[in-house]
Order: C-alpha cells, then structure tokens, then sequence
C-alpha cells in the first residue's frame, strides 16, 4: 500500500536523505558474509539509500517500495553509476511470500530494511523472510540517527517547537529509532529464529538550514505539504538560526538477525 511519498516527497527525499556511511555496508558484508555470488533484497528502498551502494558488494540486489516515484529515483541514480545489478519493484513487505515464489527459498545472502521498518508489521515480515534467506544469512535493520525534530540540541528543540506549532499536534515520531522500537524489533527477530546482534557507526553532521527544511518535507506525505514552500523555509530559519551551527552526532544503528547454520 502506498503511504502517501510521492511527487515531490520523493524529490526531497531523494535529494535530502543521506546516505549510510561505508562502515555500516562493512558490518552487513561481515556479519552475512556476503560475496559477489549472493541476492539482497531492500525492502522499503525509498530511493535507494542502501540499494545502490549495497549492489556493489553483491550479485544483484531487488529494490523493494510501494512508491513508483521513489523506485524511479533509485532507478536514475543506479544508472548514473551504471549498475546493471538492481531491479526495482513496486511493493512491500506483504510481498515478501511473492518474492519466495519468484526467487525461492535461500536465495537471498540478506534482506535490508533502511530506517522503513515503522511502516511494516515487523513481527510477520521476521517470521515470511527466515525461509527465504540462505543459512548465514540473515535480516539487517539501519537506522540513521535520530530524527532531526528529536536531537538534543537547541536547534532541535526549535524546531520540533516550530512543527508542533504548525501541525497542531505533538512531533514525536521516532521512526522505529527509540530504545523501545528497536527493542521489540530484537524480541521479533529473536523469535523468528534469528541470532540477534546490534553494530554501530557514529560520524558526525552539519546541515545548513536548506537540508533540514528538506529532510523535514521528505517524511511529511504528500497532502501534507505547505502550500508556500519558501514561507515554510523563512519560518523555519528564523526558527533555527539563533542556534546555529546545527551540529548532528549521528549514532547508526545495524541491527542484524542471522539465521543458524543448518546442522
């Protein structure tokens, strides 16, 4: 099902959410044991943030996302770098049963889910991804940091103060990057059969007022766009500037599920 980010979310997510440093690429290499010779499934691909730099460390990776807009981005930015490796298809994690049929059981080296995983019903999904992954193999869940709106800075608290004041109602969407998410997600994986680890990468950001008045549009849906864009931005920036440099210390969580080896 569709989830609303398309049109111009999908051009603000494309051009503002960053990408994932080539350490967390390093752990899912690592811990899966991946090689030229395996699959990769990205479930919740967006437009492509892990897709495209995970193709250069497998055979061929299916980017997965119910939105054709987001799936077109990914689509461009893996032909810029002329990858041949990625498919790219419009749906979610209620498919996973229809990928088993087309690809088989144990086929797939590693099924990521890139920050997405608080749009899916994690505990099903666990349960229909253990068969389809080989031995070793496994499930990685990536977060990429904390969302701008909740950061403890002064520019942060600006901020969040500014979008509740806008939306009418409290901005406290974690998107799945709480203690309490990534909990249940461990709990989840656990009982799906899943040896549980937790790996992480911290590096540190400083977006200008540009990147946040877009990282904050990319995760609104597209009906809840401003009208004035360039309103929104001066609201915004009056907010923030007080308060600048806008310093991020990013915290990268890899919270990865291997299936045991057989016997």
């Amino acid at each position: 099902m569709a989830l609303g980010f398309r049109g111009d979310v999908a051009d603000y997510y494309h051009r503002y959410r960053r990408g994932y440093p080539p350490e967390a690429f390093d752990v899912l290499a690592e811990v899966f044991g991946l090689t030229r010779d395996d699959v990769a499934v990205d479930l919740g691909c967006g437009t492509g943030q892990v897709t495209v730099p995970l193709a250069g460390r497998v055979r061929a990776v299916v980017g997965v996302d119910p939105e054709p807009d987001m799936l077109a981005h990914g689509r461009r930015a893996a032909g810029e770098q002329g990858l041949v490796n990625v498919s790219w298809v419009v749906g979610s994690d209620a498919d996973v049963p229809a990928l088993r049929a087309a690809l088989g059981d144990g086929s797939v080296g590693v099924v990521t889910i890139g920050q997405a995983l608080h749009w899916m019903r994690h505990d099903d999904l666990f349960d229909a991804v253990f068969p389809l992954v080989r031995s070793g193999g496994g499930v990685a869940v990536l977060t990429n940091g904390t969302p701008l709106w909740l950061q403890d800075a002064d520019w942060s608290r600006a901020l969040r103060a500014f979008l509740e004041e806008w939306l009418g109602t409290p901005a406290g969407g974690a998107c799945g990057t709480d203690e309490e998410s990534q909990a249940r997600y461990r709990r989840s994986l656990t009982a799906a059969g899943f040896r549980v680890e937790v790996h992480g990468v911290d590096y540190t950001d400083t977006p200008d007022v540009e990147s946040v008045v877009g990282g904050v549009l990319s995760a609104l849906p597209a009906d809840r766009l401003p009208a004035d864009r360039q309103a929104f931005t001066d609201r915004i920036r009056h907010a923030l500037e007080p308060h600048a440099p806008f310093t991020e210390h990013v915290h990268v969580t890899v919270l990865t599920g291997v299936k045991p080896t057989a016997g």
